[in-house]
């Protein structure tokens, strides 16, 4: 009997210990605001207005649900993965969820002393550098040029048109899928991160001469950073390029006619619609903690080239400068203000100066919630246009604002 009894308490500590050596987290956030609207759209031949007040999710931060685990392997060597889909809190959608796994999913591997290695689909080095280097924490209402509002946020509905030119509104990939990901320790106040990324390889070819199919369609790119941190200083540089190579003609179209313009999606994936491209997006940032306020200060610079003719070739600019402070510990304040301008070459010739500001507050209730009020401007200079005909030329003008109060929990 004392036997058994000592059999099964080593069975069970063993059991804890093994436990104690792995974890899973279960997190997220749900996010719930009414947020409104004022557009003003000047065409070139007649002018817009237009307003929207309602209920809506994910003025802040957009909602989300994750799963996040680590195995402790021994010998400072840890297994780690993260699974993480969008929610949609003011949908009727199953579950609430928006296209399933639309966020990060991947697994690595990390070794203390050297780094972190990850497979999957994953931020890119710019989004985690611009979470960290711009005062309004990324949240989706107009008015911060280097985290734009694009056609695929939950705010679109309020955001209005405020692409900064940008095709699809996004100055740079937020994620990317197939994606190698290599991040060092903190050595001496320098940390650097690499990303590979190589996908879509299809070299079946087909059909006939007036309808050939198949072909080879290449999703490539790479992306490097360096952060650096001294006492209350962070600096941060980071580079990415991406590549959509098509080598397949379809009827009547060449390998070598120039594409269909990129389309800047926050998903990455450069080949819908564009084909045959090059999208190179530069980002340098850096934030200082004076004690009573802490200030941001960041540039982009984001264009994307024909791969055929570097002739065809969109491009966006911007510079952003902001403030965050904490008034009191459940109150703070934050306030933006950036300009830029965007261009398209060999595509339709036309050009545009634009401007933006953001201003905000949280009131904290617990770690865990707030309530928050944010205010944004987005403004666009009339944009020049090389269109004979000037009833099909680009909007020239716009003039937004944005606004919304709510409540945000995080688990």
């Amino acid at each position: 009997m004392k036997k058994s009894l000592f059999a099964l308490a080593a069975v069970t500590a063993f059991a804890g210990a093994a436990q104690a050596q792995s974890s899973v987290t279960v997190y997220g956030i749900i996010d719930m605001g009414i947020a409104g609207a004022n557009n003003r759209n000047a065409q070139p031949t007649s002018v817009t207005k237009s307003t929207g007040l309602g209920v809506t999710q994910s003025p802040q931060s957009t909602s989300r649900l994750g799963f996040r685990g680590t195995e402790d392997l021994g010998g400072g060597m840890a297994a780690f993965f993260t699974f993480e889909t969008g929610l949609l809190p003011n949908s009727d959608a199953a579950g609430g969820l928006s296209t399933f796994n639309n966020r990060q999913a991947f697994v690595g591997l990390s070794q203390k002393g050297i780094g972190r290695f990850a497979l999957g689909t994953q931020q890119t080095g710019i989004h985690s550098a611009v979470g960290r280097t711009t005062a309004g924490g990324q949240n989706n209402i107009v008015g911060d040029v280097i985290y734009t509002v694009n056609g695929n946020s939950p705010m679109s509905a309020f955001a209005q048109t405020t692409s900064y030119g940008l095709t699809g509104g996004q100055s740079y990939v937020v994620r990317v899928n197939n994606a190698i990901t290599f991040a060092t320790e903190n050595l001496s106040g320098f940390q650097g991160n690499l990303m590979f990324v190589a996908s879509g390889n299809d070299t079946n070819q087909g059909g006939t001469a007036a309808a050939p199919t198949g072909g080879q369609n290449t999703n490539s790119g790479y992306g490097v950073g360096l952060d650096y941190t001294l006492g209350k200083l962070l600096l941060t540089a980071n580079y990415a390029s991406f590549t959509n190579t098509t080598t397949a003609a379809t009827a009547g179209v060449s390998p070598t006619t120039a594409p269909t313009f990129v389309k800047f999606s926050n998903s990455g994936q450069l080949a819908t619609p564009g084909s045959n491209v090059v999208d190179n997006t530069m980002y340098v940032g850096g934030t200082y903690d004076f004690g009573i306020l802490q200030a941001y200060a960041g540039y982009i610079n984001r264009k994307a080239s024909a791969e055929n003719n570097s002739l065809y070739f969109q491009r966006y600019t911007a510079q952003q400068i902001g403030v965050r402070s904490n008034l009191t510990k459940t109150v703070n304040v934050f306030a933006s203000v950036g300009t830029g301008a965007w261009e398209n070459t060999g595509f339709d010739m036309d050009s545009a100066n634009v401007n933006g500001y953001q201003l905000g507050t949280n009131y904290v209730l617990s770690k865990r919630t707030n309530l928050y009020a944010i205010f944004g401007n987005a403004s666009q200079s009339s944009a020049a246009n090389s269109t004979i005909n000037p009833a099909t030329a680009r909007n020239t003008s716009y003039n937004v604002n944005n606004y919304a109060v709510g409540v945000r929990h995080t688990f």
